[in-house]
């Protein structure tokens, strides 16, 4: 009888410990993202992609900040930090293909991306 018990607190245990473990929300992270890029703040929004185990390549395709990719939020918002760190992180086809948007930002911007793609 003690060893059914032992074997079903456990069990228990396990099951309730699985259920409540913290879990990282879709929502959460791309808002981040979107506040850290607005306030152009790399030093948060490195230590917040580090701390959930997330690439900016990852989350690049799957976030939009005020219906703009996060490149394009970056100019919008002249955050010139968080716009050249995500395009030394972001593949040459990526940073390609949003370079026609970016011609209309910050000339920092505009050199990391032209120097990036031509790299």
């Amino acid at each position: 009888m003690k060893k059914l018990l032992l074997a079903s607190t456990i069990a228990a245990l396990t099951l309730t410990s699985v259920v409540t473990a913290p879990q990282a929300n879709a929502n959460n992270i791309a808002q981040s993202v979107c506040e850290y890029v607005a306030a152009d703040d790399k030093k948060r929004m490195r230590s917040f992609l580090k701390s959930n185990k997330l690439k900016i390549r990852s989350i690049f395709d799957g976030i939009q900040c005020n219906g703009q990719n996060l490149l394009e939020f970056a100019v919008a918002k002249d955050s010139v930090k968080t716009g050249s760190l995500m395009i030394k992180k972001l593949s040459k086809k990526i940073v390609s293909a949003n370079l026609a948007s970016l011609q209309a930002g910050s000339q920092p911007l505009v050199d990391a991306a032209n120097k990036r793609v031509n790299s």
